[in-house]
C-alpha cells in the first residue's frame, strides 16, 4: 500500500500557491516560464520550448505575448486602473496600444461583471488582435466623462510555447498520465491548484518503488495538450491511465468526470475510491467540453484519460474572476486532494489479478495462524469475510479492484488480506 501523504502537505501546497499567485502567466511568454521554473526547484522538470509557427494538428502555435505595464490615467494623471495593482486588469493577450479617448469610446474595451460589482474578470483574446480591460463594475461606475490616456506596454511576436513535463520510471513501460494547465495568471482554484496537486503527487510518488511510469505534464491549456499530443503521438501508445487535475483547492465534494469510454481502468478506480472515502463526491459523464481531457479524449487518441476536481469550471460563482484567490482556495482541500490522489495511484499499482493455490474447498484458516494475523482488529469479522471473497474469486479472471467492487468492499482491505494470504501460501500473484 503506498503511504499517505505528510500531515502538513495541505498547508505547503497553500504556500507554493501564494508564491505562485502573483505572476502574470498566459499560454505563452515570460510568465509561464517562469511558473515553470518554479515548478522545476522542486521536481527536474524538463521544459520544452516549441517555435511560433509551428503546425500542431489543425493549429499552429501562436505568438509570444508578454506585458511590462498597463493602464488607464484620468486627465490628472492618476492611475484609475493599474496592471501592477491586478494581472486580471488586462485582457490577456492584449496588444499594445498607447492612445487618448473619451469614456464613451473607451467603454468599448472595458469588461466588468455587475452581478459582482467588487470583482475584476478574467478574459482572453489569444487568436484575434485586440485589447482590453477588465475591471470591477464598482470602478466601472465611478469612472467620470473624461479624457483617458490608454496605455498598454506588450508584445506579441514569433517566439516559443513553453511546457514542463516530468516522467518518473516504473517497473513497467506502460504509463499513468497527469496533466494540468498552468497558463491561468492570478487565479487560485484555476488552476494553480492543480499544478501543485501535480507537483506534490509527483514528488510522493518518487520516493516509492512503482510499477507503472508517470508522465507529469505542466501546460497551457487547449494548445499546450494539442501540441504535446502532436509531438508525442507514438507515445500515447503506452497511456494506460490518465487524469486531468483542475480546480483542486476550492472547499466543495470532489468531482470525477469520467472518459470518452466510460468504463475504463481509471474511472473505476476513482469512483471506487470516492465511494469509500467518508466524503460528498460526484460523477459526471464526459461531454466534449471543459479541460484537456477533451483533447486526449478525442477519437483519434481516445485516451482513457479522465478529469478530477472539486468544485468543476463555471460552478463556483469565484471562476475567472479575481475572487479566485488566496481565500478560496483552503489547506485542507488541498491536503483531501492529494490523499484521494494518493489512493487512486494505490489502486492502480496494486490493482492485480491473484490465483488460490488451494482452490477446492476452503481452506482450513486456523491451523494456519490466520485469525491471529488478523489480531488487534475492531473488524475482525469482516476481514475474515474478505479473505473468502479474496480466495473465492483469485481465479485467475479477477483483479482486486473487481473483487473489491463484487465485494462491495475498500481496495486497500482486499489488498491487505490478499498480501497476508500470500505470505501463508495460499494466494499467489499472477504474472503480468
Amino acid at each position: 500500500m503506498i503511504a499517505p501523504a505528510k500531515s502538513d502537505a495541505g498547508q505547503a501546497m497553500h504556500d507554493l500557491i501564494a508564491e505562485l499567485y502573483p505572476i502574470c502567466r498566459s499560454i505563452t511568454g515570460d510568465g509561464l516560464r517562469q511558473t515553470l521554473a518554479i515548478v522545476q526547484k522542486h521536481i527536474p522538470l524538463n521544459i520544452h520550448e516549441v517555435p511560433t509557427g509551428t503546425p500542431v494538428f489543425d493549429w499552429t502555435v501562436p505568438r509570444e505575448w508578454n506585458i511590462r505595464d498597463a493602464y488607464i490615467k484620468n486627465s490628472r494623471g492618476d492611475r484609475v486602473i493599474d496592471f501592477h495593482e491586478s494581472n486580471l486588469h488586462v485582457v490577456n493577450y492584449s496588444i499594445p496600444i498607447r492612445a487618448r479617448m473619451r469614456l464613451q469610446e473607451l467603454k468599448q474595451h472595458l469588461h466588468s461583471m455587475p452581478d459582482y460589482p467588487d470583482w475584476i474578470p478574467y478574459r482572453t483574446s489569444y487568436y484575434k488582435d485586440t485589447w482590453g480591460f477588465c475591471l470591477s463594475h464598482r470602478q466601472l461606475l465611478e469612472l467620470k466623462d473624461d479624457d483617458y490616456e490608454v496605455y498598454i506596454d506588450s508584445t506579441l511576436k514569433d517566439g516559443h510555447l513553453s511546457y514542463g513535463e516530468y516522467y518518473l520510471e516504473g517497473n513497467r513501460a506502460d504509463e499513468v498520465l497527469i496533466s494540468c494547465h498552468a497558463c491561468h495568471p492570478s487565479l487560485c482554484n484555476d488552476n494553480l491548484s492543480g499544478v501543485v496537486l501535480a507537483l506534490f503527487l509527483s514528488k510522493h510518488l518518487s520516493a516509492l518503488s512503482l510499477q507503472y511510469s508517470y508522465r507529469f505534464l505542466f501546460i497551457p491549456g487547449s494548445i499546450g495538450a494539442i501540441t504535446w499530443l502532436s509531438r508525442n503521438r507514438e507515445r500515447t501508445r503506452k497511456i494506460k491511465h490518465g487524469i486531468v487535475l483542475a480546480n483542486v483547492g476550492d472547499p466543495g465534494k470532489l468531482t470525477y468526470k469520467k472518459t470518452r469510454d466510460g468504463k475504463t481502468e481509471i474511472d473505476r478506480a476513482v469512483m471506487h475510491v470516492l465511494k469509500h472515502s467518508t466524503s460528498d463526491y460526484e460523477i459526471m459523464d464526459f461531454v466534449p467540453y471543459g479541460y484537456d481531457e477533451r483533447q486526449y479524449c478525442s477519437p483519434g487518441f481516445n485516451l482513457p484519460v479522465g478529469c478530477l476536481s472539486r468544485t468543476p469550471w463555471g460552478r463556483f460563482p469565484q471562476y475567472h474572476t479575481s475572487a479566485d484567490n488566496l481565500d478560496l482556495v483552503r489547506p485542507e482541500a488541498l491536503a483531501d486532494s492529494l490523499a484521494k490522489c494518493i489512493a487512486i495511484v494505490n489502486v492502480l499499482e496494486n490493482n492485480r489479478t491473484c490465483v488460490n493455490l488451494n482452490p477446492y474447498c476452503e481452506p482450513q484458516l486456523g491451523k494456519r495462524g490466520l485469525y491471529r494475523a488478523l489480531g488487534g482488529h475492531t473488524d475482525v469479522p469482516n476481514r475474515e469475510l474478505t479473505m473468502f471473497w479474496v480466495l473465492n474469486f483469485s481465479d485467475g479472471q479477477h483483479t482486486m479492484l473487481e473483487i473489491a467492487e463484487r465485494a462491495g468492499l475498500p481496495f486497500d482491505l482486499i489488498e491487505e488480506v490478499s498480501r497476508i494470504l500470500a505470505d501463508h501460501g495460499l494466494l499467489k500473484y499472477a504474472l503480468g
